[in-house]
């Protein structure tokens, strides 16, 4: 970005554009947590992605292109193909399936060893916290080995994707760390 585009965003003749990237394993509730950010489709029903989508909207004055990948095993490759000048990362977490909690650490600690994403900040969301059996926060953050990442910089958020709570307290986050990457 210029110094006058840098000006035009500062003063708000211009919205800042970003690329973000939506992953995490199959039936996590990525596509819900989209659509509730996205104005045009709140309250639109769901199917399970396949390959990808993209979606693109505006949210804390940021123009945001968002890729939703599928989380089935036979489409995560193609995770990887998106990387390239990304601005941010969201991986969705389904916090009820502790069957899967250890190949979704795997498959996060794949992206965050890709070096296309080196600096790039990274929002989990800990989704279905209003079910009973959902593992919190901060045994989450213990069972990915998010302490780990002290270099990096990233955020773990409780979500009820369905209520759409914790999704802008987490997006709010992410667009300030973007802003700030993007700035420098």
């Amino acid at each position: 970005m210029g110094l006058l585009d840098k000006l035009f965003v500062a003063v708000g003749f211009k919205k800042r554009k970003v690329k973000i990237i939506c992953c995490g394993l199959d039936n996590s509730g990525k596509s819900t947590i989209i659509n509730k950010l996205n104005p045009k489709k709140i309250d639109k029903p769901v199917d399970p992605t396949v390959g990808f989508s993209v979606e693109e909207f505006e949210k804390n004055q940021i123009q945001m292109t968002v890729f939703d990948m599928s989380g089935q095993g036979r489409y995560r490759y193609m995770w990887e193909c998106f990387y390239q000048k990304l601005d941010g990362i969201i991986f969705v977490i389904d916090s009820t399936d502790d069957q899967r909690l250890c190949v979704a650490r795997d498959e996060l600690y794949a992206i965050l060893r890709h070096k296309d994403v080196e600096s790039t900040p990274i929002l989990i969301l800990a989704n279905k916290q209003d079910l009973d059996n959902a593992i919190s926060p901060a045994d989450l953050t213990t069972a990915l080995h998010l302490y780990a990442l002290n270099a990096r910089e990233w955020n773990l958020v409780a979500t009820d994707a369905l209520k759409g709570t914790g999704i802008e307290d987490g997006i709010r986050w992410l667009s300030d760390s973007v802003v700030k990457k993007v700035s420098t």
